[in-house]
């Protein structure tokens, strides 16, 4: 086990694993957010659906058992992919790596995976602040209470998630630092889906080149999503 935590092939395997992991939160993550777009399409009031998800991701007993183990998630990923890049520079010294800038052939997300991912990890900063620490801590801001339909049970009281978020989303350079860490996120996730299942073992040609496909499908969905959230609450919303 000490091993696992230890060699080269152990940290890139934790590091595939939690990375998949997070991936199906955000894609979880990114179906709440839309409810921000899309209460004039059910039938409710706006604000109505966001709230209820953010109800129902607050107060729902699995979620509350899930959310440690999600962060503990993310930062195992960030720990993992920092030490491992730092090993491989170490490793390279002056040389360029196999994967590096003058090399043919070799896709641009997977010779930066490291300044994307610090650029994530300052846009995941911008979102803790701003959104996160708020609504859980009332940390910066407490929302207010608000009225919403919830899981066909009627009306319930709860917190007004929608209106802190919208009055974020009214700042243009706070959208602005979501579309750009959006496609940030687009780019590190298109490498880093098919490169966790190559670390784990499912890499040949066939599925590898699915997975390649798959993973640009789910990338730039997950990424442009955000952004497009980000944007339509700026137009249409505010």
């Amino acid at each position: 086990m000490a091993n696992l935590f230890s060699s080269s092939i152990g940290k890139k395997l934790i590091m595939s694993l939690s990375g998949l992991f997070l991936i199906l939160f955000l894609l979880i993550h990114l179906t709440i957010n839309s409810f921000l777009l899309l209460d004039g399409v059910f039938g409710f009031e706006e604000g109505q659906m966001f709230n209820a998800g953010a109800h129902f991701m607050g107060t729902f007993p699995l979620i509350k058992i899930v959310e440690p183990i999600l962060g503990l998630g993310f930062l195992i990923h960030i720990v993992y992919s920092l030490i491992l890049s730092f090993q491989n520079m170490k490793a390279r010294g002056s040389a360029k790596y196999a994967s590096g800038s003058k090399t043919q052939d070799v896709e641009w997300t997977s010779k930066n995976m490291l300044p994307l991912g610090i650029a994530l990890l300052a846009f995941l900063a911008v979102h803790l602040v701003n959104f996160w620490l708020k609504i859980k801590f009332g940390i910066g801001g407490h929302p207010a209470e608000a009225e919403f339909p919830y899981l066909g049970t009627g009306m319930v009281h709860g917190e007004d998630a929608y209106a802190l978020v919208n009055a974020a989303f009214g700042n243009i350079l706070l959208v602005l630092c979501y579309v750009v860490g959006s496609i940030a996120l687009a780019f590190h996730l298109s490498h880093g889906f098919w490169s966790s299942f190559q670390t784990i073992g499912w890499n040949n040609q066939i599925w590898m080149q699915r997975l390649k496909v798959i993973g640009n499908i789910i990338a730039w969905v997950i990424g442009l999503g955000f952004a497009v959230i980000a944007v339509g609450q700026y137009l249409f919303f505010q």
